[in-house]
């Protein structure tokens, strides 16, 4: 079984370095990730942390409302498919409710736009390219429609 907890911003750095850094030359830990409206979620399996994500109040000039960001979101290689993200999400998006945000977005690799659109996600605006990572989307989710 799958369980999520709030953990710190140290926590996700293996995980982000293992999933999403590896070999890339750019930093995995990320401007904003010690604010204090900043948190960041786990799934554990076993007492092993498997995935993290992380939540920070930063806007996008696409969009209206109050608006956080989700940056980070990786799962080891091992468990992916398993639901850890999903999870993860779901309890953010009760969190963000309680704090009145309306918007989450995101900047999603091509490779997880599938995932994000069965969360709720919508595209906007057309794909970019971050260098030395990839092609990427920009995704939201509004929040007070769900």
């Amino acid at each position: 079984m799958i369980q999520i907890k709030e953990i710190s911003a140290n926590e996700t750095f293996p995980i982000r370095l293992e999933v999403l850094r590896k070999d890339i030359p750019l930093p995995y830990e990320f401007n904003g990730d010690y604010d204090e409206n900043t948190f960041h979620l786990g799934a554990f399996k076993n007492d092993k942390l498997i995935a993290v994500s992380s939540y920070m109040k930063e806007s996008n000039k696409n969009f209206e409302g109050n608006q956080y960001q989700l940056r980070g979101m990786a799962t080891l290689m091992e468990y992916q498919g398993f639901g850890a993200g999903k999870l993860m999400l779901k309890q953010a998006f009760g969190i963000l409710k309680g704090k009145k945000i309306n918007i989450l977005w995101c900047n999603a690799r091509i490779a997880a736009v599938d995932f994000y659109k069965k969360q709720g996600f919508q595209t906007f605006g057309k794909k970019f390219e971050i260098p030395f990572v990839g092609e990427h989307y920009v995704m939201f989710i509004a929040l007070n429609l769900l």
